[in-house]
């Protein structure tokens, strides 16, 4: 048989086949098992430990979790649940406390024997970080004795062996990260709180605390510890308000729905708010499905079936009117659907859409019944409901005439935004487009770019804020129209990121408190309206140098304070014939210093905008860019320290 697609007529053989024993896979291609070894992925390692706790929590025997960074980023992760079983495996004639933590799908997960729910990494948690790290000791107060077992790269280096006794129970997880699989191995405090805090309201009644042992960066010991607590009787109603809480209620309750059947247990808590965008986030044995699945779209059906009946039923809508679609009734929408169900679906390796096609009708169901209950309990907070999506209805006819408006211009014009400078590349791949302030710096970026693969779009002046404005006003815009064309896209829930026209949307204005707040402008922009131009990281920041020393014929930038303290001592020192020039705009510099320093992407820097916690990114906008103004202050005065630069 011919060797087709082989060109050098390679043998393919048994010996080729590589055999990885024990967690070895693991360490080979950690990704395939956490996602990435970036920060996220170290982060993910915590989250599995207390997976297992919070496993126990769901099973009844655990109600409080408690999590320590360490000095040199090792974490410890305690629970007060049964503790691991101690006795022998007798298939593979191991302690069972060493099958949990080698060997890959072992656990109480499988067979519904241990724990009837549960989420983690389908029963590889433990087995994986413990591959993962450079050290690992598990300790168990069980019986009325402790045991303890010591791990090193996932291999045992210890037996399960007897060190104590105890009145208490519960399990005692530590790791080290191994710094030669991760990018870094030191851990943020707050993106581990914010999974805690969520954590708490997904499961109400259990305490989880946080507590971080580090040094500060001076070095001092910090003798109170940076410690932080969480537990919430109201459970995901509280996570409502908490959601809620930079953001103008409509009504006070949040309506609570909880129910149970065919051994899935159904939990969401809902209130709308006067803005004009939904918040919806679900989750299933408290893994947040950001790309939703069966759960979401069983509530979705709901509540649009259940508020067109209401309306209809209380003369809301007459007998000729259109039934209000599912995006006008969740204008304003904040809600948390939970769901604990026996055998989870997730589709994909990140486990972020639920597959189980039989929760969409247990959940539709559900929500369907208690919601028509609860809102011919209270016809006020029906009515708030029904007349905030009348409203939304017809803005959302006026957005459509102005959508309809710009393509027709578009067509009419067939060309680009006329002050769009475009690239020649029409590879997208390749292809980046610089969001400028002002025709000043736009024409120093035009003309110092290079012309093959970078576009430059001017804005005139601030952008509309978005957060307080509904679509239709929006595409009213001319900036906003402008970006929309240029981009190619559309917008809002038109938006299909594979019509995209530039792989990279860089923004790049002034270093001062105007360029950073159409810099804010644009990224809530970005972030409300083309959301997966953040999700899939094509909006990127520019970093312009912030001074220019020089003496004579040298010169260097500097990007920061410390860079521009160095600057000066490779130029000779600070005298009487050095220049340091404070860029304080784009404009400043002619279009070879912006190529040189800001654009050339053998030189350049450029942050990437991420979010990895979309509830805290939501908070942060609406703080930022929403009416309230108190908020907004106590984020100042609390931040005001960071500030470094400040040009006013």
């Amino acid at each position: 048989m011919d060797n087709l697609g082989n060109k050098n007529n390679e043998r393919y053989e048994d010996s080729d086949i590589q055999v990885l024993e024990g967690l070895e896979a693991v360490r080979k291609r950690p990704s395939m098992y956490i996602g990435s070894t970036s920060e996220t992925g170290l982060h993910h390692l915590v989250y599995e430990i207390i997976d297992n706790s919070i496993d126990e929590a769901l099973a009844g025997y655990c109600d409080h979790i408690e999590v320590y960074i360490h000095k040199d980023n090792s974490i410890t992760v305690e629970d007060n649940g049964r503790g691991m079983p101690i006795g022998i495996n007798e298939k593979l004639q191991k302690s069972t406390v060493e099958v949990i933590m080698t060997v890959l799908h072992a656990g109480g997960k499988f067979g519904g024997g241990g724990y009837k729910v549960s989420g983690g990494l389908h029963g590889v948690g433990a087995a994986v970080v413990n591959a993962l790290s450079k050290e690992c000791s598990v300790e168990i107060s069980r019986e009325n004795e402790v045991y303890r077992q010591e791990f090193a790269y996932g291999v045992p280096t210890t037996g399960l062996e007897k060190v104590g006794v105890s009145t208490e129970s519960g399990s005692r997880v530590t790791f080290l990260a191994d710094e030669s699989i991760f990018d870094k191995v030191e851990y943020d405090f707050e993106i581990l709180a914010n999974r805690l805090r969520e954590l708490a309201f997904l499961n109400k009644g259990i305490r989880i605390s946080l507590t971080d042992e580090r040094v500060t960066e001076d070095g001092e010991e910090n003798k109170e510890f940076k410690f932080e607590s969480y537990i919430y009787e109201g459970g995901i109603k509280s996570f409502v308000e908490y959601l809620n809480k930079n953001k103008q209620p409509l009504h006070k309750e949040v309506l609570y729905i909880e129910d149970e059947k065919d051994d899935n247990i159904v939990e969401v808590a809902l209130q709308y708010n006067d803005s004009y965008r939904e918040n919806i986030y679900a989750y299933a044995n408290n893994i947040d499905t950001m790309e939703g699945g069966t759960h979401l779209e069983g509530f979705k059906r709901a509540l649009t079936r259940t508020v067109n009946d209401y309306a209809r039923r209380y003369g809301h809508l007459k007998e000729g009117d259109k039934n209000l679609s599912g995006d006008d009734i969740r204008e304003g929408l904040t809600a948390v659907i939970s769901i604990k169900l026996l055998d989870p679906q997730f589709e994909g390796q990140t486990k972020t859409k639920l597959g189980n096609s039989e929760i969409r009708s247990i959940v539709d169901s559900i929500v369907g019944d208690s919601l028509r209950i609860l809102l011919e309990e209270d016809p006020t907070i029906g009515k708030i409901i029904v007349d905030k999506a009348l409203m939304a209805a017809r803005a959302r006819e006026a957005a459509k005439k102005a959508r309809e408006l710009t393509r027709k211009s578009v067509l009419e014009r067939s060309t680009l935004p006329g002050k769009l400078s475009d690239c020649s590349s029409k590879d997208p791949m390749e292809s980046e487009i610089y969001i400028v302030e002002g025709d000043s710096a736009g024409g120093s970026a035009k003309q110092g770019r290079d012309r093959h693969f970078q576009a430059i779009l001017p804005l005139k002046g601030k952008i509309m804020n978005v957060e307080k404005a509904r679509l239709d006003r929006i595409l009213g815009s001319d900036s906003i129209r402008d970006m929309i064309t240029a981009f190619g896209a559309g917008i809002g829930s038109d938006f299909d990121r594979e019509k995209l026209r530039y792989n990279r949307i860089i923004i790049m204005t002034d270093a001062d408190v105007d360029g950073a707040h159409i810099r804010t402008l644009l990224l809530t922009f970005f972030y409300r309206y083309m959301r997966d131009l953040v999700d899939y990281g094509h909006v990127y920041i520019a970093q312009p140098p912030l001074y220019k020393v020089s003496r004579g014929k040298s010169y260097k930038y500097a990007f920061t304070e410390t860079e521009l303290e160095e600057a000066i001592e490779e130029l000779g020192g600070k005298t009487s014939n050095m220049n340091i020039q404070r860029y304080k705009g784009l404009g400043e510099m002619n279009a070879e210093q912006l190529w040189d320093t800001t654009m050339d992407p053998e030189k350049r820097t450029l942050l990437r905008a991420d979010v990895n916690d979309a509830v805290a990114a939501d908070e942060i906008f609406t703080i930022l860019m929403g009416d309230k103004v108190e908020p907004r202050r106590e984020f100042i005065e609390q931040n005001s320290n960071l500030v470094t630069n400040l040009d006013i």
